[in-house]
C-alpha cells in the first residue's frame, strides 16, 4: 500500500461557521474508486476475483467502478458487477450501461452496503464515446460514479451537469471515478469551485505500474448539509488494472 496520510487541508477548505460540536452528528463513511480496466491487470489476464478483494480489504462502504463490461464476448458473457459484488461481500450492485460492446454493454457501476434508496442514470458529453454519471441516494448521502470523456470540452461540458444534480440533493453529495484530468487541468480547477477534491494531488493513481499522473478521485459538493471533520485517502500498489485503486475515510460532521 502506497502512503497514507491525514489530508489536514480539507478541514481549513470546508468552512462552515464553526458550532458546538455536541449540537452536530458525526458520521464516518468509507469510500473507494477503481477503474478495473474491463478486469484485466498488467498481465493482461481478466480476474474480477482480484479486483473485488482490493475492495473488500478496503471495507468500503460504496465502491465506484468504471469500464465494466456486462454480458460482453470480451469477458466471456459475464456480468463483472454481480462477480464483484459477491466476492467483495457488498450485497449491491447497480450498473449503468454507456454503451452497447460486443454482444453486451460496458459502463459504469456502484457496490454497496446498503440498497440505494434511489438511483439516476445522467447522460453526459462523450465525442469518442457516450458517458454516463451514476447516482445513488443512500440515507445519508449520496454518491456518484462517473468516468469523462478524453475531450477537454466534453469534460468542461459536464461540469454544469454534475453540478446542476449535485445542488438539487439536502444531503453530502460524492462524485468519485476517473475524470481523465490532472490536478491542473481547467477542468479539475473549475470543478474546484464546486466540489472539495479529497485526496490531494500529488498522489498518482495512473498508471498502475510506476503511477506518473492523477486522474482518479474522490469529490465533496460543497454545501452546508456538513462539513469534513477529518479525512484520510490511499492509493493501493495493485497491478490488477492499468489504474491504481483510490480509497477514503471521510467523517462528516452533520448540521
Amino acid at each position: 500500500m502506497r502512503k497514507s496520510f491525514l489530508w489536514i487541508a480539507v478541514l481549513a477548505m470546508s468552512l462552515v461557521a464553526s458550532q458546538p460540536c455536541q449540537a452536530k452528528r458525526v458520521r464516518t463513511v468509507r469510500l473507494s474508486t477503481y477503474n478495473i480496466q474491463h478486469g484485466a491487470g498488467m498481465d493482461e489476464q481478466i480476474d474480477y476475483v482480484r479486483q473485488a478483494e482490493i475492495i473488500r480489504k478496503a471495507k468500503a462502504e460504496v465502491a465506484a467502478i468504471q469500464e465494466v463490461d456486462s454480458m460482453t464476448r470480451r469477458n466471456g458473457g459475464r456480468y463483472a458487477l454481480d462477480e464483484m459484488r459477491r466476492k467483495a461481500k457488498l450485497p449491491y450492485a447497480t450498473f449503468a450501461p454507456a454503451i452497447d460492446f460486443q454482444g453486451g454493454k460496458y459502463g459504469v457501476g456502484l457496490l454497496s452496503r446498503k440498497r440505494p434508496l434511489s438511483v439516476k442514470r445522467i447522460p453526459l458529453p462523450g465525442r469518442e464515446e457516450p458517458r454516463m454519471l451514476l447516482v445513488a441516494e443512500f440515507r445519508n448521502y449520496v454518491v456518484a460514479c462517473t468516468h469523462l470523456s478524453l475531450t477537454a470540452e466534453d469534460r468542461m461540458n459536464s461540469v454544469p451537469i454534475i453540478v446542476a444534480e449535485a445542488s438539487k440533493w439536502q444531503k453530502p453529495f460524492f462524485v468519485m471515478g476517473d475524470l481523465n484530468a490532472e490536478p491542473d487541468s481547467p477542468f479539475v480547477r473549475e470543478m474546484q469551485n464546486h466540489f472539495l477534491f479529497l485526496n490531494p494531488p500529488h498522489e498518482k493513481t495512473f498508471p498502475s505500474r510506476e503511477p506518473r499522473i492523477c486522474i482518479d478521485y474522490v469529490a465533496l459538493f460543497r454545501s452546508a448539509t456538513a462539513t469534513v471533520s477529518s479525512c484520510r485517502t490511499w492509493v493501493g500498489e495493485e497491478e490488477f488494472s492499468d489504474h491504481c485503486p483510490l480509497h477514503a475515510r471521510v467523517s462528516l460532521r452533520y448540521e
